[in-house]
């Protein structure tokens, strides 16, 4: 079967999602396509080529389910889920993503898209669609970044200061249970989303009051 920038790419992603994005070389490639090494080069310049590709991939595969009669509120936490559920399914691609390519995310991109649009419904101004929906695009993927590289576990399990001496131990014993069980990372995640839904909503509620006011 002759090869294909597409055929690379899948393979490419089969390879990231084993053993991650280190492991990769263009040897190893060219082995799991059953190709020489060199032929390769007649479609991608280099491995930096091909993550490129496969993100893009990934990211055209995003879809998520179109409420288009639902409050914003809803549209924006199933939006972001949604993402969070496409980051989780390729863990590592995504991860070398988000901290590598800044680019990944692009204007027609059906995540950028969808969230502009929602945003803009949700009455922000069109001079700042972007600049909120950007926002967002960051907060999301530093909590995705946290969740991917196990930062977010490791942080939630930090021993909190200031407990006095009779209540050390307890609090050792309840400390030593959440670390074994570990964060609950969707609650974690709803709770992000709530609070940028509602600073999304005073920011707007306070540009209300304030044309309002003006009047």
């Amino acid at each position: 079967m002759p090869l294909t920038e597409a055929g690379i790419y899948a393979a490419a992603l089969r390879l990231v999602d084993e053993d991650g994005v280190e492991a990769l070389t263009m040897r190893k490639l060219a082995t799991a396509l059953d190709a020489n090494p060199m032929s390769l080069y007649h479609h991608v310049p280099n491995k930096e080529a091909v993550l490129r590709g496969v993100t893009r991939m990934v990211g055209a595969q995003f879809r998520t389910v179109t409420l288009e009669d639902a409050p914003w509120q809803e549209r924006i936490r199933l939006l972001a889920t949604d993402f969070r559920t496409l980051a989780h399914r390729h863990p590592k691609l995504l991860a070398y993503s988000f901290s590598h390519q800044p680019d990944f995310i692009q204007p027609d991109d059906p995540f950028w898209t969808t969230l502009t649009a929602i945003v803009a419904a949700a009455g922000v101004p069109q001079s700042e669609v972007s600049e909120i929906a950007a926002l967002m695009v960051a907060v999301v993927i530093g909590v995705l970044t946290a969740e991917l590289n196990g930062s977010l576990r490791q942080w939630a399990n930090l021993t909190p200061p200031g407990p006095d001496e009779d209540g050390a131990a307890e609090a050792e014993t309840g400390l030593a249970a959440a670390a074994h069980e570990g964060p609950d990372q969707d609650h974690m995640f709803r709770l992000v989303m709530d609070t940028l839904i509602t600073g999304l909503e005073s920011r707007l509620t306070g540009d209300r009051d304030g044309q309002g006011t003006d009047h």
